[in-house]
């Protein structure tokens, strides 16, 4: 017998066991990403205290060796100063041969500039081959007006108030390791990137075994009880006393089953994707979810894009994507509230843009960030892992691009997904 009372739309509750362990699950998967995340941070840590400590010590080797350099150049001046100076008629050759010969080994540029204000080029200069004297002068010039910007020039007393001057620049070695600590920190950082994209490769490839191992499983399981589900559709099919559309109505739901077992069948493989009109695809499958939603829940879709307009889309990924955004936006709003979808392809880009907009709570900018980490939900139940996949299925599958375009709390939140637009001739 059919009762009269008016039909009201099912509502399934979890098992207090399933509950606890999709809280279990997300706590689990929030853990792995705060103890890689801290794993991140001591590493990077490090390297910054490395790299300051190179830094601080490279510079004290530094400064040293700028001094040394300096005492030998003073050294240089005073060996200049003895010959210039000497009232004795003795020979100073063999001393500055050997203050010369430690310039020289030291190989610090060295330019002596006489009372006359005429450069004379000492040691460490370099010339190249065959020049001309015209040339030759010029760059002792260019040289000479580089090392009086670098030091500060050493007089040379010459007696008879006259005075020399030694400019110099620092040695090659020096200036080798004055920049050695920025090349060595630049290796540094470049290290640690490509550990950076090593650890992150590491660990998609270890998410992407999690997703492929639990969606196939979820699919195997699945099978059973569809299987006995149909056959519980025709055994009400043919009792004449149950209403018809009961089973019509059940079946659909069997059906619907069935393309979420397929769904998650097709985690882990490369998707099918054919030429599908968004305009339609997304239409549709908005007018199904409708009536299984709250019914204070009001869906409106405003279509910008042109008839013809189409996407390479997996039609069943592509509207596992559009549920679970629909799901947490009638979340987010209690049950009660508007979502609106705005499709529209901008000028100039080959870009079809879906706009799917919520009058909920809002989320904070910490929550934004967060929001397609596994394990991540503001909600007591489910297991925070919709929007995550969503994302995989738009950027990892279709190639497009899945984020938070705005949120505000208290007016609600706006996803954006960017698909790549097909040609239209």
């Amino acid at each position: 017998m059919i009762s009269d009372t008016p039909k009201q739309k099912p509502r399934f509750r979890l098992h207090p066991v399933a509950i606890l362990n999709s809280q279990r699950l997300r706590r689990s998967l929030m853990d792995t990403y705060d103890q890689k995340s801290f794993y991140k941070y001591v590493i990077g840590l490090i390297l910054l205290l490395l790299s300051i400590g190179s830094l601080y010590y490279t510079d004290k080797l530094v400064e040293e060796l700028e001094q040394r350099e300096e005492r030998e150049v003073q050294l240089y001046a005073e060996g200049l100063r003895y010959i210039f100076n000497s009232p004795l008629d003795e020979n100073f050759n063999v001393i500055y041969e050997v203050i010369q010969d430690a310039v020289t080994f030291y190989q610090i540029p060295v330019i002596y500039v006489n009372e006359n204000n005429l450069a004379n080029p000492n040691n460490n200069i370099k010339f190249p081959e065959g020049i001309r004297p015209q040339e030759r002068e010029r760059i002792i010039q260019e040289k000479l007006e580089i090392m009086k910007t670098e030091h500060p020039a050493i007089p040379v007393e010459l007696g008879k108030g006259k005075t020399g001057y030694i400019y110099y620049s620092n040695s090659f070695l020096l200036t080798q390791l004055r920049y050695y600590p920025f090349l060595q920190l630049s290796v540094m950082l470049l290290i640690g990137y490509l550990a950076y994209l090593a650890f992150s490769s590491a660990r998609k490839a270890e998410q992407n075994r999690v997703w492929v191992g639990l969606a196939k499983e979820t699919a195997h399981q699945l099978g059973t009880p569809l299987s006995s589900l149909m056959a519980w559709v025709e055994y009400f099919r043919s009792d004449p006393t149950i209403d018809p559309s009961i089973a019509e109505e059940i079946e659909k739901d069997v059906i619907r089953l069935e393309m979420i077992t397929t769904r998650f069948s097709n985690i882990g493989s490369v998707p099918t994707l054919r030429d599908e009109p968004v305009s339609e695809v997304l239409t549709n499958f908005i007018s199904y979810l409708e009536k299984r939603v709250s019914s204070k829940v009001k869906f409106h879709v405003f279509n910008q894009l042109a008839e013809q307009q189409t996407a390479l889309l997996n039609k069943n990924l592509f509207e596992w994507v559009i549920e679970n955004i629909c799901k947490n936006a009638v979340d987010a709003m209690g049950g009660i509230g508007e979502i609106n979808v705005t499709l529209q392809a901008p000028p100039m880009a080959k870009e079809i843009w879906i706009d799917i907009s919520d009058t909920g709570k809002g989320m904070s900018k910490a929550n934004i960030n967060k929001i397609f980490n596994p394990g991540f939900s503001t909600k007591k139940r489910g297991w925070g892992l919709g929007l995550t996949l969503a994302k995989r299925i738009i950027e990892n599958y279709h190639s497009g691009k899945l984020f938070v375009k705005s949120s505000e709390i208290g007016k609600g939140t706006t996803f954006r997904i960017v698909l790549n637009a097909q040609i239209i001739e």
